[in-house]
């Protein structure tokens, strides 16, 4: 059985529902992503994956998505 990865990111610049589909599309094209749920709230914004993300990727994820990882 593969295991799962949980991770949470603050994403700054998140204001709409059409922000909530762009960040949510670019993590979940990641290779081994399976799961992503946005806090447009908070900004909080959970991946789950069968993989070890790393936090470039998931960065420039964010980017091209048109907003930024807090760090």
């Amino acid at each position: 059985m593969m295991e799962t990865t949980t991770r949470t990111y603050r994403v700054h610049g998140m204001t709409c529902d059409h922000c909530v589909g762009a960040v949510t599309r670019e993590l979940g094209s990641l290779d081994g992503v399976s799961d992503v749920q946005v806090d447009l709230a908070t900004g909080d914004v959970t991946v789950r994956s069968g993989r070890p993300l790393d936090d470039v990727e998931v960065a420039a994820a964010i980017d091209e998505a048109g907003y930024e990882l807090a760090s």
